[in-house]
């Protein structure tokens, strides 16, 4: 079963950051304005703190263009070998064989909206600098007290939830966690620094 999640990801982000890149444009053109003393009458200080925050919403929309762009071409392959992860012209996989358990963490995101991962729990080490999974790796609590505290955290959109649990419990239900509700911004980030220092930048 193939997911195409950065698809999904790209349609929804790439309109929106656009939007926020605009908005950053019309507050550096207000900036020009105010520099160069063309502006109508006196500019207040509500007026510095709007152009400000337009300002930072451009740089946001920046950010999360490149984001969103990068990961355009993102999926997921669920088989009976294991869990693919393809991120444009790379791809790895982690193998059923290699996991202890798999679960479901979701989040709320606001007050109606819901944030989904995948918790992929090893039965031993991992590659924590793996070119297409190191962004996967967290280091935290396990789910329960025999489960290591390394494993991968794959987030998805909220629109696959059913198909990705569905696709997973097919193949390997005897490893199956059910689900668990997190406090909110639970996915974390990946540790760049670490990967950074262990591969001295030598990778992405």
């Amino acid at each position: 079963m193939v997911i195409r999640t950065g698809r999904r990801s790209a349609t929804v982000g790439l309109p929106c950051s656009v939007l926020l890149i605009a908005m950053g444009a019309v507050g550096v053109f207000g900036a020009v304005v105010i520099a160069t003393g063309n502006e109508k009458g006196e500019s207040g200080v509500a007026a510095y703190a709007g152009l400000v925050f337009m300002l930072a919403l451009g740089v946001l929309g920046v950010f999360l263009f490149i984001a969103n762009w990068a990961n355009r071409r993102t999926r997921l392959l669920v088989d009976h070998t294991g869990l693919w992860v393809a991120n444009g012209n790379l791809q790895n996989v982690i193998p059923w064989q290699t996991l202890a358990g798999v679960g479901l963490y979701w989040s709320m995101l606001g007050r109606s909206q819901k944030v989904y991962s995948l918790e992929l729990f090893p039965t031993g080490p991992i590659d924590r600098d793996d070119p297409v999974l190191w962004t996967l790796v967290r280091d935290e609590e396990p789910l329960h007290p025999g489960l290591p505290r390394l494993r991968y955290r794959l987030p998805f959109p909220a629109p696959y939830q059913q198909q990705v649990v569905t696709a997973v419990q097919s193949h390997v239900p005897d490893i199956w966690l059910g689900e668990s509700e997190r406090a909110a911004g639970h996915l974390g980030r990946p540790d760049v620094k670490g990967h950074r220092q262990r591969t001295r930048g030598r990778t992405p």
